[in-house]
């Protein structure tokens, strides 16, 4: 049996090959209810969380996870095992978005079960008061093993011989304003993973991770580290984020800048892409990355019912200016950066970011970003997790992304 059936099929009940056998409804004996948690790991108390959890199964997580930190012996057992459960997890998210395991009563491409069962998981993380010594950087590389194994950031493979498309997708975010939010690039991630397209240049595997929506592991080199083992072996890279409503948007020009507007913790950082030490880069830092995706082909194709547009807008100073304005053809000679096509968030960044490390490593392939339609529900829904609206919309930004990266495998 295949390493990921294993998995996906631990992870609907067969955790002894995981971690030490407990009973999952146990109650945890080793938690510290008072250690502190981050904000996203606060909004797991709203009952809407709890209810995605309940309606999709993927509470089944903690209730195995929690109890079995009680029993891991040292940290190396501990780290094994986090690990295995957070693949699992990871595993189970991509089956069920592919039909191949019962997704409850959500859409069935839906990423929040993803998204708030890693989060239960990181709680009891932080609030584990294990048998043995655990220092606080012990402690965060666990929960860093957890966050990567569970995001489909360690990985990726392409076995075959297949052309090579690697994609990223992001976490739902803006929860305080509406805890419901899913976000298409994460469902498009899931949905995608390990799957083959059949293209004019020859049959394309995509392989995928998920980001986190925060400001601190992006300067920390969460995206350099996820790409650079990678992005010399593939044929095509695609970074995915949620954009404007009712268009995709294929953007130009990737800048420098980060905006400021508060992350998942509710954490601000403004100033220029920091860039960790030790990753490959280019020096001087430019204030824009253009994009290599053909962008021409895939606006010309007709790849779904929302309309894709070559966006080549920026924000800049002008060389000589102090001000900044927006350029809608793209950067002027000597100008700063002050937003991408895709603005000055995180989804421009990691677009900054992976082309960046693109032509830091002297690769000449296709890479950029797409910007998905905004994932609405029903105007009349205010309360409820889904509605016809919602998942049909939420399918076809699936569908029209397969179809995007078709179209743009198709000119290699």
């Amino acid at each position: 049996m295949r390493a990921r059936t294993l998995l996906a099929a631990a992870a609907f009940g067969l955790a002894g090959m995981l971690v030490p056998t407990v009973t999952a409804s146990a109650a945890p004996t080793c938690a510290d209810p008072s250690a502190p948690l981050t904000v996203e790991e606060q909004r797991l108390a709203q009952p809407k969380t709890a209810e995605v959890l309940q309606r999709s199964g993927f509470d089944r997580f903690a209730q195995v996870f929690t109890p079995a930190l009680c029993a891991y012996p040292n940290a190396h057992v501990a780290e094994v095992a986090i690990r295995a459960q957070g693949r699992a997890l990871w595993e189970a998210a991509v089956a069920r978005a592919q039909g191949r395991l019962p997704a409850g009563t959500l859409p069935v491409t839906d990423d929040r079960p993803l998204y708030w069962a890693r989060l239960q998981l990181t709680k009891a993380l932080r609030q584990w008061a294990p048998r043995f010594e655990l220092t606080p950087e012990a402690r965060t590389g666990l929960v860093d093993a957890l966050e990567r194994s569970s995001r489909g950031q360690d990985s990726i493979a392409y076995p075959g011989r297949a052309l090579r498309i690697l994609v990223s997708g992001f976490d739902p975010f803006q929860l305080d304003q509406d805890i419901r939010r899913s976000n298409p690039s994460g469902a498009t991630a899931l949905a995608l993973d390990g799957t083959v397209i059949d293209t004019p240049a020859g049959r394309a595997r995509i392989e995928t991770a998920v980001f986190p929506v925060l400001w601190d592991p992006f300067a920390a080199g969460v995206v350099e580290r996820t790409f650079a083992p990678v992005l010399g072996r593939v044929d095509m890279f695609t970074t995915i984020s949620q954009g404007r409503v009712g268009r995709f948007d294929v953007e130009r020009y990737n800048g420098r800048w980060r905006g400021g507007f508060p992350d998942n913790d509710n954490i601000s950082r403004t100033g220029v892409a920091p860039i960790p030490p030790g990753v490959p880069t280019v020096t001087p830092a430019p204030e824009f990355v253009p994009t290599t995706l053909p962008y021409a082909a895939i606006v010309a194709a007709p790849t779904g019912r929302f309309p894709v547009f070559d966006n080549t807008s920026v924000t800049e100073i002008p060389a000589g200016q102090t001000a900044p304005v927006v350029s809608p053809t793209g950067p002027t000679p000597g100008s700063v950066a002050r937003a991408g096509g895709g603005g000055d968030y995180l989804s421009n960044e990691i677009a900054y970011r992976a082309t960046l490390l693109r032509d830091a490593l002297g690769l000449h392939i296709p890479g950029g970003h797409l910007h998905t339609p905004v994932l609405q529900f029903d105007p009349a829904n205010t309360t409820e997790l889904t509605d016809p609206t919602f998942a049909t919309n939420q399918l076809d930004i699936v569908n029209q992304v397969r179809a995007v990266l078709t179209v743009a495998a198709g000119t290699l």
